[in-house]
């Protein structure tokens, strides 16, 4: 239930604090895909799809209080 527990840290963060980390995923998935674009193989694929995802609970969280990024 990783998932859950993760969700309970998101949801227990101020606004600041959830931006600050959705522009530091964002920024670090760039990273990743750049150098898998590069030809740095395809190790990171599980390590993008979580950071997808993470993002994407930032998201909700974030558009369920009503701030529109």
């Amino acid at each position: 239930m990783r998932s859950v527990r993760e969700l309970r840290e998101l949801r227990e963060k101020n606004n600041e604090e959830l931006i600050s980390e959705l522009d530091r995923l964002r920024a670090e998935l760039v990273l990743i895909r750049s150098k898998t674009v590069a030809g740095g193989g395809l190790e990171k694929t599980a390590q993008i799809r979580n950071m997808r995802r993470r993002i994407a609970r930032i998201l909700t969280i974030l558009r369920e209080r009503g701030i529109e990024l």
